[in-house]
């Protein structure tokens, strides 16, 4: 039984603010010597949350001063058009970036897609070469949601060196990116997945705590080191009165907020079990969800420099 303790919630909007200050003013002092960094954005088909996110990323380039533009291409379209799309736009000397929005439809083949992007405009952090530079310890562009996860921890003051992170989740766009950069940072790192027995006993050894299943409210107390850090990557939707009470109790908030939508936001950490256990704890929404898409900004940003001679690091 832990002895309750106070959690300290860590504002991903407060740090997204920052970054996006300091992005906003290298912009400017870019723009002002005649040049403007670019970003394509390529949605196919309509799914609905693909078009909330591709919204987002365009407003934040049009706050920041980054030129954007958004190929929106039919749902059925074929992987020879989307490819013919992206090479049009790895020759667009005024492109910088290019994101390929996932999930694409069914028939198109991703892994081709996102091999296509030319590694310099590879914002994503997906393309082969980026990946295999990140895992030996070179300057690439990393993917935005680990990228941002390390930006919180080290805001945060969070030690690193020495310290055991756990992350649950082995996928390519967090788990195995963000173990990478955590060995770079000097962790000691662990992996874990729906495979991995006994999870809670190896999970509430961690100085770092990671959740990033993609199952709602998978880590409750007994997953958690006393006073460990949280980073809660997940974003579930809790849809039956029941589920939210579980979660989140009488919270006043989340009950408005499910009579009004008809869900909830909820992470893989179990609110309720977590506080009064954790250190610190990234709470959803408002944690990690806001420095993914400002670490694309500033990858969009690098591109550019690198790509106008601005950064002198060896790039793709």
């Amino acid at each position: 039984m832990h002895t309750r303790i106070d959690t300290r919630l860590i504002n991903g909007n407060r740090i997204a603010s920052s970054i996006k200050q300091e992005v906003a003013k290298q912009v400017t002092e870019l723009t002002a010597r005649g040049i403007q960094p670019g970003l394509a954005v390529v949605l196919v088909g309509s799914n609905p949350a693909s078009q909330i996110y591709v919204r987002n990323k365009t407003r934040t380039c049009r706050d920041l001063g980054i030129h954007s533009e958004q190929f929106n291409l039919p749902g059925d379209t074929s992987t020879r058009e989307v490819l013919t799309t992206i090479g049009r736009l790895n020759r667009s000397d005024h492109i910088d970036g290019i994101l390929v929005q996932l999930p694409l439809p069914r028939q198109i083949d991703t892994s081709r897609i996102l091999n296509a992007v030319h590694p310099s405009k590879d914002v994503d952090g997906f393309h082969p070469v980026n990946v295999g530079k990140l895992c030996a310890g070179n300057p690439s562009f990393v993917p935005c949601t680990p990228a941002g996860i390390v930006e919180i921890l080290l805001r945060e003051e969070i030690p690193l060196v020495g310290q055991s992170a756990l992350i649950i989740g082995r996928s390519n766009i967090v788990g195995k990116p963000l173990a990478l950069l955590l060995l770079n940072h000097h962790c000691t790192v662990t992996i874990c997945h729906s495979k991995t027995q006994d999870l809670a006993r190896m999970s509430s050894r961690a100085d770092i705590l990671v959740a990033a299943a993609g199952s709602a409210g998978l880590v409750t107390s007994k997953y958690i080191k006393a006073g460990a850090t949280v980073i809660d990557v997940g974003m579930n939707r809790a849809e039956t009165m029941e589920q939210v009470l579980h979660l989140f109790g009488k919270d006043p908030t989340r009950l408005d907020t499910f009579r009004s939508k008809g869900f909830c936001l909820v992470g893989d950490v179990h609110p309720l079990e977590a506080v009064g256990v954790a250190g610190a704890i990234t709470p959803v929404p408002g944690g990690v969800g806001p420095l993914t898409i400002v670490q694309l900004m500033q990858n969009t940003l690098l591109a550019c420099q690198w790509r106008r001679g601005q950064d002198k690091r060896s790039l793709p």
